[in-house]
């Protein structure tokens, strides 16, 4: 089977991954939310982790970041003022990053992010990772595509859930983490695989 044009490729956007330090970090829904229970995510700690190891190159880059929660209200999996709904502490914001609250998968619907990232002075490329790759993760970077930034997902940092098929079968993880990914690179942005792809030196 050969692989079929991308639209960025027909359309001649560029496919270069940008650099870190001279991006804005957006970290989407890196709650407890995730990790446990009902809306536990396959390899959550892996992104996690992965999360934490890009958050920590932002900030030694100089980085913008802006972290992004979801408000499912009390009594749910996201409730923000519980410890379910709570940024986990390994990505937990410190003093003068901004936390925009969401109730959408896109994290510009409805929020202060774009108004946030025009006072931060922000106008190109945005670095994004988080939960889930299929939903908030991938409809953001729509979001950010369709206000004219330059988004760009981190794999790694990245996670989701089976899910059931429209035919009854079962979706895997993997295979909803691939498909989402891809549906991110043919328009809305780049993928860079891993977190060293985008602090790692270049020549």
């Amino acid at each position: 089977m050969t692989a079929s044009t991308t639209l960025r490729d027909v359309i001649g956007l560029p496919q270069d991954l940008p650099r870190l330090g001279d991006s804005t970090l957006i970290m989407i829904d890196f709650q407890n939310t995730y990790r446990t229970g009902v809306m536990r995510l396959d390899e959550a700690e892996t992104a996690l982790t992965a999360g934490a190891r890009l958050l920590a190159a932002a900030r030694a880059a100089g980085a913008p970041v802006v972290h992004v929660v979801n408000d499912g209200g009390e009594g749910t999996p996201y409730d923000i003022r519980a410890e379910i709904g709570a940024i986990s502490d390994e990505v937990a914001p410190v003093e003068g990053e901004k936390i925009v609250v969401k109730q959408f998968p896109d994290a510009f619907h409805a929020t202060d992010l774009e108004e946030t990232l025009k006072d931060l002075g922000v106008t190109g490329d945005l670095v994004i990772a988080g939960f889930m790759t299929h939903m908030c993760v991938l409809f953001t970077a729509q979001g950010a595509f369709n206000r004219g930034y330059r988004p760009t997902v981190v794999a790694e940092a990245t996670a989701t859930r089976p899910l059931e098929a429209p035919d009854g079968t079962v979706l895997s993880a993997a295979a909803l983490q691939a498909a989402s990914l891809t549906t991110v690179a043919d328009l809305f942005g780049t993928v860079a695989r891993t977190v060293d792809d985008l602090v790692a030196p270049r020549a």
